[in-house]
């Protein structure tokens, strides 16, 4: 049996799923977990993706959670981007993300400027570098150098987003510790994380888990939105394949109103086909998951002409105005002043409330 829905339903029960909708969410850890991880390549972002969705915003609450409570990690992930998870949700991303082994192809070694030896000695020495307490990154890379005998290494791992990193998170080797002086450390998971286990899970449990808690979340959604979600659209398609087969018995099929055919946890089957189109406006901060769990060339999300604006150069995702589910306009913050660029009508009393909640969540300028 396949359910109807049309997209203005599906956007709706995510606005609801997502704690956006009554922004009922209980604490940081609880919406990180929601979402499937709050992207923080900007710190600023993720505090107020969280915000917005929390019943009683707490402006100290993710550093509590990160440094003191150890109950949300901060590392690469997603689409090779720093997120916020839960603690106990990461080795269970690094084993599905570990399916795709980017760092073995040529072309990606060549582009580092590294050989398949020199990253092979780097992922082999990390883990001994890190036995220890947390290191600053000039620290890490002195004992890497150390510890490999290849001074040649250090251009190479000095440079750029930590690209010759990013293979020792997806590995569980590497997370981000906390900051001294200033400074960003990193640390092991196994060192740092409460109840780390002794080995990742299986790859196929683990992507079959990652796939169920991307559904409860930015579903209903084809196997090619959760692969751009997590890989970026590069996933190995045996691998989606059997994911999919995995959790095939909760699924149910779901036809959308422009015949796109999408999968939903049959849990939310009731839910999803009881649910109104919403007449809400929300503004939403920059790199929200609202956004980065469905792909931009998502219409029904993202109108085609608001694209550039929304998906703009170097990865940069905007701040979001949405009505009805649906991206309406961008937004930006300019000396304490919330500047809107609406490119389709918006009702005002509903756009003044948003407007006001989040004036309240940013504060003083």
């Amino acid at each position: 049996m396949t359910m109807e829905l049309t997209w203005p339903q599906i956007l709706s029960w995510r606005l609801r799923r997502q704690f956006v909708a009554a922004a009922d969410g209980p604490d940081a850890v609880s919406v990180a977990r929601r979402l499937c991880g709050v992207q923080a390549q900007v710190a600023s972002s993720a505090q107020l993706a969280v915000a917005v969705r929390s019943a009683r915003p707490d402006p100290g609450e993710i550093d509590r959670a990160l440094w003191s409570d150890r109950a949300l990690v901060k590392t690469w992930l997603m689409r090779g981007t720093l997120h916020l998870v839960p603690a106990d949700e990461l080795a269970g991303l690094c084993a599905a993300l570990s399916t795709l082994r980017f760092w073995e192809k040529g072309s990606w070694q060549r582009g580092h400027g590294v050989t398949a030896a020199e990253i092979e000695a780097v992922i082999e020495a990390v883990p001994e570098a890190l036995k220890g307490a947390p290191l600053t990154r000039e620290e890490l890379v002195d004992a890497i150098v150390a510890l490999t005998g290849d001074a040649h290494l250090r251009e190479a791992l000095t440079s750029g987003w930590g690209a010759l990193l990013k293979p020792l998170s997806r590995l569980g080797e590497l997370c981000y510790g906390p900051p001294r002086e200033g400074k960003v450390t990193f640390t092991a998971p196994r060192s740092w994380v409460p109840g780390w286990p002794g080995e990742l899970p299986g790859q196929e449990e683990a992507g079959v888990r990652v796939l169920r808690a991307f559904l409860g979340a930015h579903g209903p959604a084809t196997p090619e939105m959760f692969d751009a979600w997590l890989f970026g659209g590069v996933a190995r398609k045996a691998v989606l394949k059997a994911w999919v087969k995995g959790l095939a018995p909760e699924l149910v099929e779901v036809r959308a109103d422009d015949g796109t055919t999408l999968y939903a946890l049959a849990e939310h089957a009731d839910e999803l086909a009881a649910t109104r189109p919403s007449q809400e406006v929300h503004l939403l901060p920059g790199f929200d998951q609202f956004i980065l769990g469905a792909p931009r060339t998502l219409a029904p999300l993202v109108p085609p002409p608001l694209k550039p604006k929304v998906s703009r150069q170097a990865g940069w995702i905007s701040p979001v105005v949405v009505h009805e589910g649906r991206v309406a306009g961008v937004w930006e913050a300019k000396n304490g002043v919330i500047a809107l660029d609406l490119a389709a009508p918006v009702p005002q009393d509903a756009l003044d409330r948003a407007l006001s909640r989040m004036r309240s969540l940013l504060g003083p300028a």
